[in-house]
């Protein structure tokens, strides 16, 4: 339930996790290594399906890592403009189908306030599943600029404020230390605090995990904040951070030209290619720097 959801009670974002039973799983097999077969033990990244309910109406089934649940659900619900603030959701919570008890712990049922309407089938057509992405949003770029206006964010950032993200990100993955096999999604503050990392086997799931998470906190609209991304920045992803009001998204990977698209129409800036001291923009570059100068032989940029 909601009510349940203190501060207090939220583990720290970058505190160890002590029991990886809900999020890995050990498997056995064969290990075959110059010219042997070897019995091996292993662990790795647990997948397993989630009903979300509105109600007792079922909306959609997808693959994802369990854990943290109620924030994937709440940042599914804002991406897709179903929910503006956690006033909308009067309880997320966990609950059993009947005759199925080895569906507990993958169903989980949302009450919205009374003023909240749905179109459910309309929700549903856009949303799909898949094992290696999670739940998709807008299908196209008009649909998702009908839904949300441009960001109008006055947020500056230095181009250090960018160097050590990746290396951030990576030491707060607990569980791909252990699995090799998630995504993240982290999000920083103006000032730079990471607060939060999440890991899902679909990216966008770690990102509506995030998402989900400063919904519970009270900390929406995220004006100002900057979204950290494990892997490549695609047009789910700047979409919904489009939803969220996040300004940034850093990724160490490149973007989707349709990513592109959004993130210069919707004035989104996307820092990519983030390695080394390095990194390519897209979209509204001004956040980052204010004019490029050019000369005969190379280009430079002047913060």
């Amino acid at each position: 339930m909601l009510e349940a959801m203190s501060t207090s009670s939220l583990p720290d974002p970058h505190q160890d996790n002590d029991d990886l039973e809900e999020e890995t799983a050990l498997v056995h097999g064969l290990r075959f290594a110059q010219g042997t077969a070897t019995l091996h033990t292993d662990l790795v990244a647990r997948e397993e399906p989630l009903e979300i309910q509105l109600g007792a109406t079922p909306l959609a089934v997808m693959m994802r890592t369990p854990g943290y649940d109620e924030e994937l659900t709440l940042g599914l619900l804002q991406s897709e403009g179903v929910i503006s603030g956690i006033s909308d959701v009067l309880a997320v919570r966990h609950c059993s189908i009947t005759p199925y008890p080895q569906a507990d712990g993958n169903v989980i049922r949302v009450t919205l306030a009374p003023h909240v309407r749905v179109d459910h089938e309309a929700l549903r057509r856009n949303l799909y599943a898949s094992a290696s992405c999670g739940v998709c949003g807008k299908a196209t770029l008009e649909n998702v600029l009908r839904a949300v206006p441009p960001l109008d964010d006055p947020a500056r950032f230095e181009a250090d404020f960018f160097s050590d993200l990746p290396e951030r990100l990576r030491a707060a993955q607990v569980v791909f230390a252990q699995t090799g096999g998630l995504h993240a999604a982290g999000l920083c503050a103006p000032d730079g605090t990471l607060l939060v990392v999440r890991e899902d086997v679909g990216r966008h799931n770690a990102v509506d995990k995030v998402i989900g998470w400063a919904l519970r906190e009270g900390k929406a609209p995220l004006t100002g904040h900057v979204l950290v991304v494990s892997g490549r920045i695609s047009f789910e992803i700047a979409q919904k951070a489009l939803m969220a009001r996040i300004p940034v998204i850093a990724a160490v990977s490149a973007p989707s030209s349709l990513a592109i698209s959004l993130a210069s129409t919707a004035h989104l800036t996307l820092v990519t290619f983030l390695r080394n001291n390095s990194f390519n923009l897209f979209g509204e570059t001004q956040r980052v720097f204010e004019r490029i100068t050019h000369s005969t032989d190379r280009a430079s940029v002047a913060p």
